[in-house]
């Protein structure tokens, strides 16, 4: 049981020993009902220290947890509330605590309707009945993106318990060059988010592959096969790319222009954590980034049009000057 647990067990067992005005509680009486508490919880002896009492009804007494209990010492041997009918359990809720709860709950509403999520519904709706019923008809103050029209959210349940249960599964897929679905089995590690879209990590043979849930047909769970599992950490992995492809090459330093007026919008959202600013030109800033070049991030450098300009490597800067060149070609194919 975590320490912190442990804590809130023995604060509730000091509050309840001095609500309970029939009896004196010395510091002895305290320390034994504690134990006893934590050994009701724990089932077996936790050791409960003098010192470990009297930091607790100190903290009791302050702010910091917001108790400020009236605990006093009286006849120098006894200790109760100063205040008849005080408990820890009834600190009124004030108008910053609905507040901040309120504004907690609407961000969890913004995912709902994720399968992950249903359990949560009546968890929130109890929390807005007792915590905010007042506040019921006040709109959300924070939007989260979300597109209700994407295809394969309904995956993300039976991937999440292949992955957590440790089950190798049969995928059916179809990607966008494929004319047909195929069946692949695959040993799934990670579900990944990016750009209001999600990915499925996981190998085949050995090797890492990338699958949209948009693009699945069915999943059949394969109880028959040993799972491998790579034990994959999702922040090491992704570290060195921009979205959720993750390509077999090394991380190179990729250096470009940003135009003036667009240069504070990179400075407070970098493309990339390692992004870091090189200099700043006449009519804009230079930035260097160190990733891994994929399709996301290409996509990422082309959405800047022509305020932006890649300096190395050589072969990024062709392959943008390529696509675009290609887009003006379709342009004047039209006014032609």
């Amino acid at each position: 049981m975590a320490s912190n647990k442990n804590a809130l067990i023995r604060y509730k067992t000091i509050d309840q020993c001095l609500r309970n005005t029939m009896r004196k509680w010395t510091l002895d009486d305290l320390i034994e009902a504690c134990s006893d508490a934590l050994y009701e919880y724990e089932g077996k002896d936790v050791y409960v220290s003098k010192r470990t009492v009297q930091l607790d009804i100190q903290m009791m007494r302050s702010d910091k947890l917001g108790y400020n209990a009236p605990i006093e010492v009286y006849n120098r041997k006894y200790y109760r509330y100063a205040e008849d009918g005080y408990s820890i359990m009834n600190i009124p809720v004030t108008e910053n605590d609905v507040k901040i709860m309120n504004d907690a709950i609407q961000v969890l509403r913004q995912f709902k309707d994720f399968s992950l999520f249903k359990e949560m519904d009546g968890v929130l709706q109890r929390l807005e009945d007792s915590v905010y019923s007042s506040q019921k008809d006040k709109k959300a103050i924070i939007h989260l993106d979300k597109n209700e029209q994407l295809k394969g959210l309904h995956f993300i349940d039976p991937l999440y318990s292949a992955i957590q249960h440790k089950n190798v599964i049969k995928v059916t897929y179809q990607s966008f060059k494929a004319r047909n679905a195929a069946d692949m089995i695959i040993h799934p590690q990670l579900i990944k988010e990016y750009n209001n879209r999600w990915f499925l990590l996981a190998c085949v043979k050995g090797k890492y592959i990338t699958l949209a849930l948009d693009r699945m047909h069915a999943i059949e769970t394969m109880l028959e096969v040993t799972y491998i599992d790579y034990e994959i950490d999702g922040d090491k992995f992704y570290k060195d790319v921009v979205g959720a492809t993750v390509p077999n090459s090394r991380p190179q330093r990729v250096q470009f222009w940003i135009e003036k007026q667009h240069a504070p919008y990179v400075i407070t959202k970098p493309f990339h954590k390692s992004q870091r600013l090189i200099e700043h030109t006449e009519d804009g800033v230079i930035f260097n980034i160190f990733v891994k070049i994929n399709f996301e991030l290409e996509r990422m450098l082309l959405g800047y049009g022509d305020s932006i300009e890649i300096i190395k490597p050589e072969r990024l800067r062709k392959q943008i000057q390529y696509k675009l060149q290609n887009a003006q070609n379709r342009y004047k194919a039209i006014d032609d």
